[in-house]
């Protein structure tokens, strides 16, 4: 059990190592590119650091045991859990950092335009998620129109984030770098540095949850939890500590363009490509409430997000209730 504690412990401070890595090659990459703060955030971070929670829940479908159920159980809880994580205890993290540095009521200020989008979006694309779980089985030909629907929505807000980059850079968002390139002390300072930095640190994010989901396994297989409560609760937990430490990474620099687009990007990824990928390969249906709570507090947490930002105050103190929605589904599974 201490080896278990001491590899999730070593890992997330690896994670934290090359989350620090990845931001800096972002932001240089940003700036050399000449791209906004929305286009790095909500598209280049929210993709980059998608990749272990887009990992586990494919091979978990495509490549699991032989308990085909098991597999779709994962598969589907990893799926819920990381939209949950973001939208509860990222934006919760968050509030932490900015209340701490700046003051409980000090206003966060993302670039309003990109966040109401990121959110518009995903609560298009989640509606199709939670509506696609009603198809019967014997209408695949519906859950394979969700699935396009799906990808059509992402495509979309692809192109509508990158059409307003440059206006947005002309306005004063565009990308800047914090500092120079970490690479540069051994190698010239260049965007194929900045490339092999970005790749670098992204490897070791992969690696690093992948560890952490391998750790936590061994810790709930110990305390005997249901696979999907494991998959809705720790895997999520593990693959999603990239986007949360960036987020608080440029929250304490007062980047609150990148720290919000980084959350509400992946979560636009996440809410729409993966389950559309995930409807292609297996049945999508929400047979545990654990699946359904979970997805309908993700819409919450992330529905506050947007009432602060467009008619409240998006301040830390208001923006740590968000956390209170994670406790509500803890609160569900334990009682």
């Amino acid at each position: 059990m201490y080896d278990t504690v001491l590899l999730l412990l070593g890992t997330i401070g690896l994670i934290y190592f090359a989350a620090e890595y990845f931001t800096n090659a972002l932001e240089y990459l940003g700036e050399k590119m000449g791209v906004s703060e929305g286009v790095t955030g909500s598209i280049f971070a929210a993709i980059g650091t998608a990749m272990p929670e887009t990992i586990v829940p494919i091979v978990a479908i495509v490549a699991g045991g032989d308990n085909v159920a098991l597999n779709h159980d994962v598969g589907m809880g990893a799926i819920l859990g990381a939209p949950l994580m973001l939208a509860t205890i990222a934006f919760f993290l968050v509030a932490i950092t900015a209340g701490i540095k700046r003051g409980w009521s000090t206003p966060l200020h993302p670039e309003p335009s990109g966040l109401n989008r990121d959110s518009i979006t995903f609560f298009l694309a989640y509606t199709v998620v939670i509506g696609a779980s009603f198809i019967p089985d014997d209408r695949r030909a519906f859950a394979i129109a969700a699935a396009v629907a799906l990808f059509a929505i992402y495509f979309i807000y692809l192109t509508m984030t990158i059409l307003a980059s440059k206006n947005l850079v002309e306005a004063g968002h565009g990308t800047e770098a914090n500092g120079p390139l970490y690479f540069a002390k051994y190698f010239s300072s260049s965007t194929l540095t900045a490339s092999g930095q970005l790749l670098f640190a992204l490897a070791i994010l992969v690696m690093s949850a992948r560890l952490f989901v391998d750790g936590v396994a061994s810790t709930s297989n110990a305390l005997g939890i249901a696979p999907i409560v494991v998959a809705l609760l720790l895997a999520p937990l593990a693959t999603e500590l990239p986007e949360k430490v960036n987020s608080m990474l440029w929250t304490a620099r007062g980047k609150d363009t990148l720290a919000f687009g980084n959350l509400t990007g992946a979560m636009v990824f996440q809410g729409s490509i993966i389950p559309g990928i995930a409807m292609l390969l297996m049945p999508w249906h929400f047979d545990s409430i654990y699946a359904m709570l979970a997805s309908a507090l993700a819409v919450m947490g992330a529905l506050w997000v947007f009432v602060l930002q467009r008619w409240l105050s998006l301040t830390p103190k208001f923006l740590l209730l968000n956390g209170l929605f994670y406790v509500v589904f803890i609160m569900f599974v334990i009682l």
